[in-house]
Protein backbone atom coordinates (compact mmCIF):
# COMPACT_ATOMS: atom_id res chain seq x y z
CA UNK A 1 0.00 0.00 0.00
CA UNK A 2 1.25 3.47 -0.82
CA UNK A 3 2.92 5.18 2.14
CA UNK A 4 2.05 8.72 1.09
CA UNK A 5 -1.71 8.25 1.26
CA UNK A 6 -4.06 7.38 4.09
CA UNK A 7 -5.10 3.76 4.18
CA UNK A 8 -8.87 3.49 3.72
CA UNK A 9 -11.17 0.70 4.85
CA UNK A 10 -14.78 -0.06 4.00
CA UNK A 11 -16.56 -1.78 6.89
CA UNK A 12 -20.07 -3.03 6.21
CA UNK A 13 -22.64 -3.06 8.98
CA UNK A 14 -20.54 -0.61 10.96
CA UNK A 15 -23.16 1.64 12.52
CA UNK A 16 -23.66 -0.65 15.52
CA UNK A 17 -22.39 -3.69 17.39
CA UNK A 18 -19.31 -5.52 16.15
CA UNK A 19 -19.07 -3.41 13.02
CA UNK A 20 -18.97 -0.16 14.94
CA UNK A 21 -16.31 -1.56 17.26
CA UNK A 22 -14.23 -2.63 14.25
CA UNK A 23 -14.54 0.81 12.66
CA UNK A 24 -13.43 2.49 15.89
CA UNK A 25 -10.50 0.09 16.32
CA UNK A 26 -9.30 0.81 12.79
CA UNK A 27 -9.63 4.54 13.28
CA UNK A 28 -7.44 4.39 16.37
CA UNK A 29 -4.76 2.92 14.10
CA UNK A 30 -4.93 5.89 11.76
CA UNK A 31 -7.07 4.25 9.10
CA UNK A 32 -9.83 6.20 7.45
CA UNK A 33 -13.03 4.17 7.72
CA UNK A 34 -15.96 4.42 5.36
CA UNK A 35 -18.91 3.08 7.28
CA UNK A 36 -21.95 1.35 5.89
CA UNK A 37 -25.37 0.85 7.40
CA UNK A 38 -29.05 0.89 6.62
CA UNK A 39 -28.85 4.67 6.93
CA UNK A 40 -25.99 7.11 6.57
CA UNK A 41 -24.51 8.57 9.75
CA UNK A 42 -21.97 11.29 8.96
CA UNK A 43 -19.77 12.27 6.06
CA UNK A 44 -17.85 8.99 5.81
CA UNK A 45 -20.99 6.86 5.87
CA UNK A 46 -23.00 5.23 3.10
CA UNK A 47 -26.49 3.74 3.31
CA UNK A 48 -27.11 0.65 1.19
CA UNK A 49 -29.41 -2.36 1.20
CA UNK A 50 -27.15 -5.39 0.80
CA UNK A 51 -30.18 -7.41 -0.18
CA UNK A 52 -30.09 -5.51 -3.46
CA UNK A 53 -27.18 -6.39 -5.79
CA UNK A 54 -27.41 -3.04 -7.55
CA UNK A 55 -27.17 -1.15 -4.24
CA UNK A 56 -24.26 -3.36 -3.20
CA UNK A 57 -22.30 -2.50 -6.35
CA UNK A 58 -23.10 1.16 -5.86
CA UNK A 59 -21.81 0.95 -2.29
CA UNK A 60 -18.42 -0.15 -3.58
CA UNK A 61 -18.34 2.53 -6.27
CA UNK A 62 -19.25 5.26 -3.80
CA UNK A 63 -16.71 4.03 -1.26
CA UNK A 64 -13.95 4.06 -3.88
CA UNK A 65 -14.93 7.58 -4.94
CA UNK A 66 -14.88 8.77 -1.33
CA UNK A 67 -11.49 7.11 -0.85
CA UNK A 68 -9.98 8.88 -3.84
CA UNK A 69 -10.22 5.86 -6.11
CA UNK A 70 -8.97 3.03 -3.91
CA UNK A 71 -10.18 1.08 -0.89
CA UNK A 72 -7.28 -0.75 0.77
CA UNK A 73 -9.16 -2.88 3.29
CA UNK A 74 -12.58 -4.50 3.03
CA UNK A 75 -14.28 -5.83 6.15
CA UNK A 76 -17.47 -7.77 5.38
CA UNK A 77 -19.32 -7.62 8.67
CA UNK A 78 -22.96 -6.89 7.82
CA UNK A 79 -25.43 -9.68 8.35
CA UNK A 80 -28.94 -10.69 9.32
CA UNK A 81 -29.92 -13.35 11.85
CA UNK A 82 -33.59 -14.14 11.51
CA UNK A 83 -35.30 -17.38 12.50
CA UNK A 84 -36.94 -19.51 9.83
CA UNK A 85 -38.64 -22.61 11.29
CA UNK A 86 -38.95 -25.56 8.94
CA UNK A 87 -42.73 -25.68 9.43
CA UNK A 88 -43.19 -22.34 7.66
CA UNK A 89 -44.75 -22.47 4.22
CA UNK A 90 -42.43 -23.47 1.39
CA UNK A 91 -42.58 -20.00 -0.10
CA UNK A 92 -41.78 -18.27 3.19
CA UNK A 93 -38.97 -20.64 4.12
CA UNK A 94 -37.35 -20.30 0.70
CA UNK A 95 -37.72 -16.52 0.76
CA UNK A 96 -35.99 -16.36 4.14
CA UNK A 97 -33.25 -18.69 2.88
CA UNK A 98 -32.64 -16.49 -0.15
CA UNK A 99 -32.65 -13.29 1.89
CA UNK A 100 -30.18 -14.62 4.46
CA UNK A 101 -27.75 -15.89 1.83
CA UNK A 102 -28.13 -12.72 -0.22
CA UNK A 103 -27.21 -10.43 2.68
CA UNK A 104 -24.79 -12.66 4.60
CA UNK A 105 -22.92 -14.34 1.76
CA UNK A 106 -23.67 -13.07 -1.72
CA UNK A 107 -23.18 -9.39 -0.91
CA UNK A 108 -19.87 -10.26 0.77
CA UNK A 109 -18.86 -12.21 -2.33
CA UNK A 110 -19.92 -9.35 -4.57
CA UNK A 111 -17.90 -6.79 -2.62
CA UNK A 112 -14.93 -9.15 -2.33
CA UNK A 113 -14.91 -9.68 -6.09
CA UNK A 114 -14.93 -5.95 -6.73
CA UNK A 115 -12.13 -5.45 -4.21
CA UNK A 116 -9.99 -8.25 -5.63
CA UNK A 117 -10.43 -6.94 -9.15
CA UNK A 118 -9.30 -3.48 -8.04
CA UNK A 119 -6.33 -4.81 -6.08
CA UNK A 120 -5.22 -6.98 -9.00
CA UNK A 121 -5.35 -3.99 -11.30
CA UNK A 122 -3.51 -1.37 -9.27
CA UNK A 123 -2.23 -3.08 -6.15
CA UNK A 124 1.10 -2.36 -4.50
CA UNK A 125 3.44 -5.11 -3.37
CA UNK A 126 3.99 -6.82 -1.04
CA UNK A 127 0.41 -6.17 0.16
CA UNK A 128 -2.11 -5.10 -2.46
CA UNK A 129 -5.17 -5.30 -0.22
CA UNK A 130 -6.61 -6.98 2.83
CA UNK A 131 -9.97 -8.72 3.11
CA UNK A 132 -11.49 -9.57 6.49
CA UNK A 133 -14.72 -11.57 6.61
CA UNK A 134 -16.69 -11.79 9.85
CA UNK A 135 -18.13 -15.28 9.70
CA UNK A 136 -19.38 -17.29 12.70
CA UNK A 137 -18.83 -20.30 14.89
CA UNK A 138 -21.93 -21.61 13.11
CA UNK A 139 -19.81 -22.19 10.01
CA UNK A 140 -18.26 -25.17 11.80
CA UNK A 141 -20.58 -26.10 14.63
CA UNK A 142 -23.89 -25.38 12.93
CA UNK A 143 -26.72 -23.42 14.49
CA UNK A 144 -30.25 -23.86 15.82
CA UNK A 145 -32.98 -25.73 13.90
CA UNK A 146 -34.37 -22.34 12.85
CA UNK A 147 -31.11 -21.09 11.40
CA UNK A 148 -30.06 -23.51 8.66
CA UNK A 149 -29.65 -20.56 6.32
CA UNK A 150 -27.38 -18.62 8.67
CA UNK A 151 -25.01 -21.56 9.24
CA UNK A 152 -24.88 -22.28 5.52
CA UNK A 153 -24.11 -18.66 4.67
CA UNK A 154 -21.30 -18.44 7.21
CA UNK A 155 -19.78 -21.74 6.09
CA UNK A 156 -19.81 -20.37 2.56
CA UNK A 157 -18.09 -17.21 3.72
CA UNK A 158 -15.27 -19.22 5.29
CA UNK A 159 -14.82 -21.32 2.16
CA UNK A 160 -14.82 -18.20 0.00
CA UNK A 161 -12.15 -16.59 2.20
CA UNK A 162 -9.89 -19.63 1.91
CA UNK A 163 -10.36 -19.72 -1.85
CA UNK A 164 -9.45 -16.05 -2.25
CA UNK A 165 -6.40 -16.47 -0.02
CA UNK A 166 -5.13 -19.44 -2.03
CA UNK A 167 -5.84 -17.85 -5.39
CA UNK A 168 -4.24 -14.44 -4.88
CA UNK A 169 -1.61 -14.71 -2.14
CA UNK A 170 1.22 -14.42 -4.63
CA UNK A 171 -0.30 -11.19 -5.91
CA UNK A 172 -0.33 -9.49 -2.53
CA UNK A 173 -3.98 -10.02 -1.64
CA UNK A 174 -4.48 -11.25 1.93
CA UNK A 175 -7.74 -12.75 3.19
CA UNK A 176 -8.81 -13.69 6.70
CA UNK A 177 -11.99 -14.97 8.33
CA UNK A 178 -13.05 -14.49 11.94
CA UNK A 179 -15.56 -16.84 13.53
CA UNK A 180 -17.09 -15.36 16.67
CA UNK A 181 -19.40 -17.28 18.91
CA UNK A 182 -22.05 -15.34 20.76
CA UNK A 183 -21.08 -11.70 21.10
CA UNK A 184 -22.67 -9.02 23.21
CA UNK A 185 -24.42 -7.29 20.32
CA UNK A 186 -28.08 -6.56 19.72
CA UNK A 187 -28.33 -9.42 17.20
CA UNK A 188 -26.89 -12.03 19.56
CA UNK A 189 -28.71 -10.55 22.55
CA UNK A 190 -32.10 -11.21 21.00
CA UNK A 191 -31.09 -14.79 20.31
CA UNK A 192 -29.73 -15.37 23.79
CA UNK A 193 -32.96 -14.11 25.29
CA UNK A 194 -35.10 -16.28 23.03
CA UNK A 195 -33.05 -19.40 23.80
CA UNK A 196 -32.91 -19.02 27.57
CA UNK A 197 -29.62 -17.16 27.96
CA UNK A 198 -28.23 -18.88 31.11
CA UNK A 199 -28.46 -22.30 29.45
CA UNK A 200 -26.46 -21.13 26.49
CA UNK A 201 -23.88 -19.44 28.69
CA UNK A 202 -23.33 -22.74 30.48
CA UNK A 203 -22.03 -24.11 27.17
CA UNK A 204 -19.25 -21.50 27.04
CA UNK A 205 -16.26 -22.53 29.20
CA UNK A 206 -15.17 -18.90 29.47
CA UNK A 207 -18.46 -18.22 31.23
CA UNK A 208 -19.48 -15.22 29.14
CA UNK A 209 -20.06 -14.15 25.57
CA UNK A 210 -17.45 -12.14 23.68
CA UNK A 211 -17.36 -8.38 23.74
CA UNK A 212 -17.50 -6.46 20.43
CA UNK A 213 -14.14 -4.90 21.29
CA UNK A 214 -12.57 -8.36 21.40
CA UNK A 215 -13.74 -9.21 17.89
CA UNK A 216 -12.70 -5.74 16.76
CA UNK A 217 -9.17 -6.26 18.08
CA UNK A 218 -8.82 -9.42 15.99
CA UNK A 219 -10.27 -7.74 12.91
CA UNK A 220 -8.00 -4.71 13.26
CA UNK A 221 -4.98 -6.98 13.55
CA UNK A 222 -5.95 -8.84 10.38
CA UNK A 223 -6.61 -5.56 8.58
CA UNK A 224 -3.27 -4.00 9.50
CA UNK A 225 -0.56 -6.07 11.16
CA UNK A 226 -1.18 -9.74 10.41
CA UNK A 227 1.85 -11.06 8.54
CA UNK A 228 1.31 -12.19 4.95
CA UNK A 229 2.03 -15.80 5.92
CA UNK A 230 -1.20 -15.74 7.93
CA UNK A 231 -3.36 -15.30 4.85
CA UNK A 232 -6.15 -17.84 4.68
CA UNK A 233 -6.34 -18.12 8.47
CA UNK A 234 -9.68 -18.62 10.20
CA UNK A 235 -9.61 -17.24 13.74
CA UNK A 236 -12.04 -18.49 16.38
CA UNK A 237 -13.37 -16.29 19.19
CA UNK A 238 -16.00 -18.28 21.03
CA UNK A 239 -14.81 -18.75 24.61
CA UNK A 240 -13.85 -22.38 23.84
CA UNK A 241 -17.48 -23.29 23.17
CA UNK A 242 -16.26 -24.90 19.97
CA UNK A 243 -12.66 -25.95 19.43
CA UNK A 244 -11.25 -27.65 16.36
Amino acid sequence: MEKHRTTTALVTGSTRGIGRAIAEALETRGIRVIRHGTRAEGEDSIAADLGDPVATAQLWDRACAMAGGRVDVLVNNAGVFEASPIDNTDAYWLAEWERCLRVNLTSAAQLSRLAVRQWLKDGQQPVAGRLVNIASRAAYRGDSPDHWHYAAAKAGEVAMTKTIARAYANQGILAFAICPGFTDSSMAGDYLASRGGPGLLADIPLGRVAEPAEIAAIAAFCATDAPPSMTGAVLDANGASYVR
